[in-house]
C-alpha cells in the first residue's frame, strides 16, 4: 500500500529523506536506499504502508527482551526493505526484496490492533528494518496504545533524532542491534556508520523507552576481545551496569556462508568479560545452555526468571523485587 511518507524536504523535484542517517537524496523517480520510499513528482511515498510480509505471535523473549513483561506474547509484523545492507542478514529474503517481488498482506492499523488483541500482549515491529516502516509502525503504535497493549521496536538503530522522538510517546520498548565497535566493520559489513547507531541507542534511553542491546559476534569481523570490551565499557558509561546486553551466536547465512558458526567458547569468554567489567544482566541467546538465559539476582543469586527456549517462568520476583533479599529490580512486569 502507498501512501505519502514522513520526513523529506525538496528541492525543486529532488528529495532528500530525513528519516534515517543515510539523509538519501531522491531523484524523480527514483528510491532511497531502503527501495521501499521513493519520490513521485517532488513528492515522498512509502511504498509498504500496512504491506505485511510476516504476521506472527512470539514469545517477547524472542526478540529478545528478557526484562519486558517476561513470558507475554507479543503480535510480530515486518515488511520488506531495510536501510542496511548487511551481509550475513538472517533475514535477506526479506529485508533485501523489492515491494514488486514480495507476496504482502495488508493489514491497516486497525486491523494489526483487532488481530493483536486476540492472541497477545502487545505488537512487535520485527523481521527487518521497522525505522523504514515509519509511517505505518506509528499509526499503528497510536491505536495500540488506546488499547492496552505494548509496542516494541526490533531495529538496526540507524534513525535520525526527530522520527524517533516523535514516535517515542508510542512506542514501550526496543531491543537495538549494536553489530560492532568499528567504525569499518559497518561501511564494509552494513553500508552504514557506527556513531549514528550509538547516538540513537542512547536517544532510546533518554525517551524512556525500554532498551536492551544485542551484538552478534562474528567469528573474524568483531569477535576480538578489544572489540568486545569496547562495547562492555560503552554500555557502563553510557547506560550504567544494569544495562541488559545480549551476546548471540552467528550461524552462516546470505553473503557469509564460508563463516563458520561461533563457538560456545567465544560467547563465554564474551559473557565472563562482561561480568567481570560489572555488568549485572547479560544474556547468550542462539546457544542450547539455559543457564545462560536465566536471570539471577545480582545481589544475593536467587533465580528471578527460568527460561527454557523461549518459554520464561518468574521464579523470584515478588512486587519489582527479589523475593529473597528485596532488591529493586530494572524488569517490567
Amino acid at each position: 500500500m502507498e501512501k505519502i511518507a514522513k520526513f523529506w524536504e525538496k528541492k525543486n523535484n529532488v528529495v532528500r529523506c530525513r528519516l534515517c542517517p543515510h539523509n538519501c537524496i531522491i531523484r524523480e523517480g527514483k528510491r532511497g536506499l531502503c527501495r521501499v520510499r521513493e519520490n513521485r513528482n517532488g513528492k515522498l511515498y512509502t511504498l509498504v504502508y500496512a504491506s505485511c510480509s510476516s504476521a506472527n505471535v512470539d514469545p517477547i523473549e524472542k526478540k529478545p527482551l528478557f526484562h519486558f513483561y517476561p513470558g507475554s506474547l507479543v503480535y510480530s509484523l515486518s515488511t520488506v526493505g531495510c536501510n542496511l545492507k548487511c551481509l550475513h542478514c538472517q533475514n535477506y529474503s526479506i529485508s533485501q526484496a523489492l515491494p514488486e517481488e514480495a507476496f504482502l498482506i495488508d493489514i491497516p492499523p486497525d486491523k494489526a490492533v483487532e488481530e493483536a488483541l486476540k492472541s497477545s500482549d502487545g505488537i512487535a515491529f520485527t523481521y527487518n528494518e521497522p525505522t523504514i516502516w515509519w509511517e505505518y509502525a506509528y499509526d499503528t503504535s497510536k491505536i495500540a496504545k488506546k488499547h492496552g497493549l505494548y509496542t516494541v521496536f526490533v531495529t538496526n538503530g540507524y534513525i535520525n533524532e526527530e522520527p524517533l522522538k516523535e514516535i517515542a510517546p508510542y512506542l514501550d520498548a526496543a531491543n537495538v542491534d549494536i553489530k560492532a565497535m568499528d567504525d569499518e566493520f559497518y561501511r564494509k559489513i552494513a553500508k552504514a556508520r557506527l556513531q549514528p547507531v550509538l547516538q540513537a541507542a542512547k536517544l532510546y534511553k533518554e525517551l524512556g523507552i525500554h532498551l536492551e542491546m544485542t551484538y552478534l559476534i562474528i567469528p573474524t569481523k568483531n569477535d576480538d576481545e578489544r572489540q568486545i570490551k569496547k562495547f562492555i565499557e560503552w554500555v557502563l558509561n553510557e547506560f550504567g551496569d544494569e544495562q541488559v546486553v545480549h551476546f548471540t551466536a552467528f550461524y552462516p547465512a546470505y553473503k557469509m556462508m564460508h563463516i563458520p558458526p561461533t563457538s560456545l567458547k567465544t560467547l563465554i569468554k564474551a559473557y565472563e568479560m562482561a561480568k567481570q567489567h560489572g555488568l549485572k544482566y547479560v544474556y547468550l541467546g542462539n546457544v542450547p545452555h539455559g543457564e545462560y538465559e536465566n536471570t539471577y539476582c545480582p545481589k544475593c543469586g536467587n533465580l528471578l526468571i527460568e527460561r527454557h527456549g523461549f518459554h520464561a517462568r518468574i521464579a523470584g520476583i515478588k512486587n519489582g523485587k527479589c523475593s529473597k533479599c528485596g532488591a529493586k529490580l530494572p524488569i517490567i512486569i
